[in-house]
């Protein structure tokens, strides 16, 4: 069977499960979406690993686990969401050492998780396609501000956008270091934005 190539196209809301994130995937050629319905970890994960202004300070799992890769030579090749089974997607990460070729069988939310701090690209069948994907408009490509806020928004910031204005760069940039050492992330967005329109 022909593997299809996959690009991640947004994230949103789950509309079926209360606490979940709907990751979407789309074929390059082609219209057909693949909605995967992932938790929240993993949506803020894959949300980090997107948005690369904004570094936790201390690893999270998917990051340990790309040091630890490195650090014994071992490069991820490729994920494969092979399998759908009652709604739950299957996924295999292709890695390599020493020429060898290794597949390890993963949760696909993992799996993107890794292939995005890899690069790798991520692939499906036609069958999966034909069974899942589905034919839908999403509003807007990834939005990494919104992203960012959206999954973060549980932690509830102090600080406005009012408070931001007065502050020099320097301050700032203070406030953006203590918001990621503290791993508040919608902090950092926001602190990061009005960097960034400066």
């Amino acid at each position: 069977m022909n593997l299809i190539q996959l690009l991640i196209n947004g994230i949103s809301y789950s509309q079926t499960q209360n606490g979940a994130y709907a990751l979407i995937l789309s074929e390059i050629e082609g219209e057909r979406k693949l909605p995967i319905v992932i938790g929240t970890n993993e949506a803020q994960s894959i949300a980090i690993a997107i948005e690369k202004e904004i570094k936790p300070p201390r690893p999270l799992t998917h990051d340990l686990f790309k040091n630890f890769c490195i650090r014994f030579d071992i490069k991820i090749k490729q994920v494969i969401i092979h399998k759908l089974v009652d709604g739950v997607f299957y996924s295999s990460v292709i890695c390599e050492r020493d020429g060898i070729e290794e597949i390890i069988d993963s949760r696909s939310s993992d799996a993107i998780a890794l292939a995005i701090r890899f690069e790798a690209p991520i692939y499906t069948y036609e069958n999966i396609l034909e069974k899942a994907g589905v034919v839908i408009q999403v509003e807007t490509e990834i939005d990494e501000k919104s992203l960012l806020k959206e999954l973060f928004s549980e932690q509830n910031s102090e600080i406005t956008n009012s408070d931001l204005k007065e502050k020099s760069i320097k301050e700032l940039e203070d406030l953006l270091k203590h918001a990621v050492q503290n791993e508040n992330y919608e902090s950092a967005a926001k602190i990061r934005d009005e960097i960034s329109n400066r």
